[in-house]
């Protein structure tokens, strides 16, 4: 039986993590669960699963209708960091969305937990920090983005040192196809229609600006120990090739299968075994067609940012992504243009004090002062 502590159980990783959960309920068990401020929704889930704690992130939440008397609930973010260490949690799912994500993590990983690991921001933010601590510590970090656990699976075809380039897919979001200039007035409804994935709006954004590949760029670089010029994207329509790895001697390895999260979601839980999917199966009676585009960096330049990132490493990742986050809120309220989203975030990169070798306070100090510049930001 593995104890889970479940971060971020409302949102989308969250939910689909509980579906492996309620699946598999003689091998796993979901000790802690936590929210931001979603607190119906938490409570809803605590009635079901009936963990002895759950956490609500914002301490301002009205408990007053807290119903899961079962479970104890603690508040503040500091709660979070004392959850993901409790002794009784084997694997921490970091699957909370942006920066709040880290120091929990990062906490986890101190304590040589097991991380299954959606929260990319962590390691776009300090990932040569997280893989140094995850070494000192003993913890073992398992991604549950679809992109990083197929690259994940691929390389156990190899040995690391075989390993030419991984090549991350990209579905093109709603705007695959699409030029610059179509681009100038797109409204918030149409960047929040993904093709593909049901997500949160942040990520929902993200990928409609291909800044979320740029994220996964950063963080496949720290994560499997490679060069940015080990890293390739492609534009992957169908979402079914959901990342491939090149060796040395020209044989590619991909992973393939119907877009749904909790695939890659339960593989992080199982590994090294494999259990009983729940997920849909590929249907191989059905004539099919996979076609691999390459991305346009013109109309969509964020994901030139992240392989920029990617190569300087230091304090350009807690830049970018504090930067992005606040750009992103801005053009959900409207007073962001879509393309401004990735103008603003270089010219705040490039104009930040770089520092090759940050503490984590550094890095934090720069995750605040990009967000001040961002929320400033005119073009």
């Amino acid at each position: 039986m593995k104890r889970l502590a479940l971060f971020g159980s409302t949102g989308s990783i969250g939910t689909s993590c509980l579906d492996v959960v309620a699946a598999h309920s003689e091998r796993l068990t979901p000790r802690v669960l936590t929210a931001h401020r979603r607190v119906n929704e938490l409570n809803a889930q605590c009635l079901r699963f009936q963990p002895p704690l759950a956490v609500v992130a914002d301490p301002e939440a009205d408990l007053s209708g807290w119903t899961a008397t079962s479970t104890e609930v603690w508040k503040g973010p500091s709660a979070l960091i004392r959850a993901a260490t409790l002794p009784d949690v084997d694997v921490v799912v970091a699957g909370l969305v942006g920066a709040a994500g880290l120091p929990p993590t990062l906490a986890a990983v101190r304590a040589g937990k097991r991380v299954a690991i959606a929260n990319k921001e962590t390691l776009v933010v300090a990932g040569p920090l997280v893989m140094a601590e995850a070494q000192a510590s003993g913890a073992k970090l398992l991604p549950i983005d679809s992109e990083h656990n197929a690259v994940f699976q691929a390389l156990a075809a190899g040995r690391r040192e075989d390993v030419k380039q991984i090549i991350l897919t990209a579905s093109g979001g709603p705007f695959r196809g699409r030029t610059r200039s179509q681009l100038e007035h797109v409204s918030i409804d149409e960047a929040l229609a993904h093709p593909t994935w049901r997500m949160g709006p942040k990520i929902t954004i993200d990928s409609a600006t291909m800044m979320n590949k740029a994220l996964e760029v950063i963080e496949a670089r720290w994560l499997f120990d490679l060069r940015a010029d080990q890293i390739s994207v492609v534009v992957h329509p169908q979402s079914i090739i959901h990342s491939l790895v090149e060796f040395t001697d020209g044989s590619v390895v991909a992973q393939l299968s119907p877009p749904d999260m909790r695939l890659p979601i339960q593989h992080a839980l199982s590994w090294p075994e494999r259990w009983s999917g729940i997920s849909p199966v590929m249907n191989w009676r059905e004539a099919a067609q996979l076609t691999l585009e390459p991305p346009d960096f013109e109309a969509f330049p964020a994901l030139e940012l992240g392989f920029e990132v990617a190569r300087r490493g230091g304090t350009c990742g807690a830049v970018l992504n504090a930067a992005n986050e606040v750009a992103v809120d801005r053009f959900l309220n409207g007073s962001l243009a879509f393309l401004e989203i990735a103008d603003a975030c270089r010219s705040i990169l490039q104009a930040h004090d770089f520092d090759p070798n940050p503490t984590l306070e550094t890095l934090l100090g720069q995750d605040r002062w990009a967000r001040e510049e961002m929320r400033r930001w005119k073009a």
